[in-house]
């Protein structure tokens, strides 16, 4: 049996009831591509569910508060998914009368899609016959066929994509596709996969020369930044909170935080607390407060972010706050939602 029977036969009996896979809809199935990228299904899943309730169409999208797109993104990290998915949609629906474009040279003329993504849509929507080649396929055909490339090289990227295209059965490269990725997802996993009950052992040259674990080769990664955050609950006479929205080229862009010192090496509490009263050039009468227990460390792909919370009372009142009630429709990052969620009732 070849290599492409094999594996969709596996798919068949093994594949996930997932809702992007009951539908052609470049739209949908682009929604589902963005949201899942570096995303594992269980966790993406439920913003996929969000994402399609308040945006059935693309033209709904297109035409959201992009306040509201991030706030129903809050949580699933790699913001800028976020807002190319926004850019994008309106480009849809004012290039392409908000016809989703289906084809694979099209679909890389739009921002946030790159080959992958543009090749997952144009076969599973309209079954163009282009190989869809991740994390996941990298891992099986360099296992299965002992490749030794370094897949961090784009040199490396063509020569596994002209090998997936070279195994695809051109009459059906949308469940090829579908079945590589769930293939590396439940069985080729990175770590301990289960060999003896997988449909490719007696082929598997990586498994026969015990070079498994070894699979697929890739250079180290960027080298971890470490950032140290202190941000500041700052609450006027009326409880109301001081927020600020972040605008600079970095991480969160375009979401909102408190009142922020950040310090290029760690400090203590009581440096922290110096330094916001030079900030707001506080008099011996304001307290500042330490949330000791709540200090985070917040990992990012290339980032490590060691966050510390305080308290300050302001004694004058400032157009920038807003009630507790409405910080609630605020995005927030992650680290900032969970604290806020636990001290601002």
């Amino acid at each position: 049996m070849d290599f492409s029977t094999t594996i969709i036969n596996w798919y068949n009996q093994n594949k996930r009831d997932l809702p992007w896979r009951n539908t052609q809809d470049a739209y949908k199935i682009w929604l589902s591509e963005i949201i899942l990228q570096q995303t594992r299904v269980n966790q993406g899943l439920p913003y996929y569910l969000a994402f399609e309730e308040n945006f059935p169409t693309v033209n709904h999208l297109a035409q959201a508060d992009e306040q509201k797109i991030l706030r129903l993104w809050q949580g699933l990290g790699y913001y800028s998914r976020a807002r190319n998915l926004h850019h994008t949609a309106k480009i849809v629906v004012s290039d392409y009368k908000a016809s989703f474009p289906q084809t694979y040279n099209e679909l890389l003329k739009l921002k946030g899609i790159g080959s992958y993504t543009a090749a997952a849509i144009a076969s599973f929507s309209s079954n163009e016959p282009v190989a869809v080649v991740d994390g996941n396929v990298f891992r099986i055909l360099a296992r299965i066929f002992d490749v030794t490339l370094d897949i961090a090289q784009n040199s490396s990227k063509k020569y596994f994509q002209e090998l997936a295209e070279s195994l695809m059965d051109k009459s059906h490269p949308a469940l090829f596709n579908q079945a590589m990725m769930e293939f590396g997802a439940l069985q080729c996993v990175p770590k301990n996969p289960d060999c003896t009950n997988c449909v490719f052992n007696d082929r598997c040259v990586a498994l026969k020369n015990k070079k498994v674990s070894e699979l697929p080769v890739k250079s180290k990664k960027t080298q971890i930044k470490k950032r140290y955050f202190n941000y500041i609950l700052a609450q006027d006479e009326n409880d109301a909170i001081l927020i600020e929205k972040r605008v600079h080229k970095d991480i969160w862009k375009n979401l909102y935080q408190l009142p922020l010192i950040e310090t290029e090496a760690p400090i203590n509490e009581n440096e922290a607390i110096h330094l916001i009263g030079k900030k707001w050039k506080l008099t011996e009468r304001d307290v500042v407060t330490y949330f000791s227990g709540y200090d985070v460390v917040h990992k990012l792909s290339h980032q490590e972010l060691h966050v510390k919370f305080f308290k300050l009372q302001l004694t004058s009142k400032t157009d920038k706050t807003v009630s507790v009630q409405d910080l609630k429709t605020y995005p927030f990052p992650i680290v900032l939602h969970n604290f806020l969620e636990k001290v601002v009732s």
